[in-house]
């Protein structure tokens, strides 16, 4: 996405951010060619960000729905957009991979993940009180069929069952996998996203 912009904007600048100091060296290499016109900050969107200059737009996807304290999520991003200033961002809402969460609450100690699934009414009064108008919020519901047997078990350990992989012995993990594919009523991924709009109040 960063890349898309900076192409996008080619008057502008860009800050990508993000907490992985991984994610940002490797976005560096991938986008040199953009020279200055990209700064990058690795930084917790739950702490006030470290952006000196007010900006005109936030753009997100993937990642707000691993906050749990959404509310101070929306603080700190209002903080750094200029009066006016747009935020647009896709991410889990409400229901999304419940299936999954469903199998998850009968394994182990029942734990459904790390995840924080708002509604839009949540989401909507949560942005009001950070000082955003102009809000839409709803729901896009995107389910992903998978091939069975392998390739839904190496879907779930890469892409979402991180989380709980870490807590268990390497032994635990390729049989917690194989149980949760295998609990699941088919292999699918009920994703179901959260879009978000707003402006900083002026």
């Amino acid at each position: 996405m960063t890349e898309q912009l900076a192409e996008c904007l080619p008057e502008g600048r860009v800050i990508a951010l993000d907490g992985s100091p991984a994610m940002i060296g490797q976005a560096r290499a991938r986008l040199e060619r953009f020279g200055p016109r990209i700064e990058y900050l690795v930084a917790d969107l739950r702490e006030p960000l470290p952006v000196h200059e007010p900006v005109d737009a936030i753009l997100s996807t993937a990642t707000f729905h691993w906050l749990p304290d959404q509310a101070a999520l929306f603080r700190n991003l209002a903080e750094v957009l200029c009066p006016g200033g747009r935020l647009v961002a896709q991410c889990g809402g409400v229901g999304n991979i419940a299936s999954i969460q469903a199998v998850l609450a009968t394994l182990g100690d029942g734990w459904t993940g790390p995840w924080t699934f708002a509604t839009p009414a949540e989401t909507e009064a949560r942005l009001k009180v950070a000082g955003f108008t102009k809000i839409e919020t709803w729901l896009q519901s995107e389910p992903t069929p998978l091939e069975p047997g392998t390739a839904t078990e190496t879907y779930l350990r890469t892409v979402i069952l991180g989380d709980h992989l870490v807590r268990l012995s390497e032994g635990e993990r390729q049989p917690f996998v194989q149980a949760v594919a295998a609990m699941l009523p088919q292999p699918a991924i009920d994703y179901v996203r959260l879009n978000i709009t707003a402006r900083r109040a002026r």
